[in-house]
């Protein structure tokens, strides 16, 4: 079921209300397990960098890593716990946005420029749960990266960039390279780095930039993509291409499977490219709601859509 607020937005331009209020779905998650006791203290992180001073243990989850169960506990309780570390102090949580206008577009629900809005704000709120630091950051001449700074003061300075970036396409984008080149020469290692990008232009992106990041730091990389580019209807499609107007016949096979090898192949390679590079990846679309999203971004066991 959708969060209320994902009426909010009027699918164009992204709502800095709705980010904001994805807060309470993040500290939120996991969902309480129906009949499930209450526990205190904080939830486990999904994501990894959680550090290794031993904090507390609570009652095993879906999801938890194995590696943590504390056995002695479990021995005198009778049920299986796991054990909690406190978070790593410190640590940088960095968005690379990709503004190029083929993000500015969208078929269902919203644009793709919306969901990445959506996206990065989950992002942020996840890491301000961790306790880390939050920036953001562009490829762009004439703006400087939204310095990191701690707690919800740092989210907000970011979900307001993403706002102001994913409204319209920014007439001083300088391309998602220039982007990673800043967050490789601004990061220390051990950072985590979350890139919001539409798998074409990840595809032009070189090999050596993506793996040198996913090398020293954590790297999380969601591409954006729409509905009518994995599944075109079976239908004449109009397009327009400045004055002249176009129409693609996408009843027909081969037309059909040029158009899925353009879109939904490409996305998939650029999948396969990330993992093999020891990168988390996902493909999100434009269409999932809220929950889809917390549960792709929030949940350990899932990599990918």
């Amino acid at each position: 079921m959708s969060s209320p607020t994902s009426t909010i937005t009027t699918g164009l331009r992204p709502d800095l209300a709705e980010l904001i209020a994805l807060r309470e779905r993040v500290h939120g998650w996991p969902p309480a397990r129906r009949g499930a006791a209450t526990v205190a203290g904080p939830a486990a992180s999904p994501f990894r960098g959680r550090g290794m001073e031993y904090a507390e243990s609570r009652p095993y989850a879906a999801g938890d890593d194995v590696r943590h169960v504390d056995w002695r506990l479990t021995a005198r309780s009778g049920r299986l716990h796991t054990k909690l570390f406190q978070a790593e102090r410190e640590r940088l949580a960095l968005i690379v946005a990709d503004t190029s206008p083929a993000l500015y577009f969208g078929t269902r629900v919203r644009f793709k420029s919306v969901q990445a809005a959506r996206v990065g704000a989950i992002a942020a709120w996840a890491a301000q749960r961790r306790g880390d630091r939050v920036g953001a950051l562009r490829g762009a001449a004439t703006e400087a990266p939204i310095p990191p700074q701690g707690g919800r003061r740092g989210v907000l300075r970011s979900l307001d960039a993403l706002v102001r970036w994913y409204a319209q396409p920014p007439a001083d984008d300088a391309g998602l390279a220039r982007g990673l080149d800043v967050a490789a020469r601004l990061l220390r290692p051990g950072a985590s780095v979350i890139v919001l990008a539409d798998a074409a232009v990840l595809a032009a992106i070189d090999e050596g930039a993506l793996a040198l990041l996913a090398r020293h730091h954590e790297l999380r990389v969601v591409l954006l993509t729409d509905p009518l580019e994995r599944e075109p209807p079976r239908a004449r499609l109009p397009f327009a291409l400045g004055d002249t107007r176009v129409e693609l016949d996408l009843d027909g096979g081969v037309t059909r499977s040029r158009w899925r090898g353009m879109f939904a192949g490409a996305q998939d390679a650029q999948l396969l490219r990330l993992r093999q590079m020891g990168a988390r990846a996902n493909l999100i679309s434009s269409a999932d709601d809220d929950d889809a999203l917390l549960a792709a971004l929030l949940d350990p066991c899932r990599v990918a859509a």
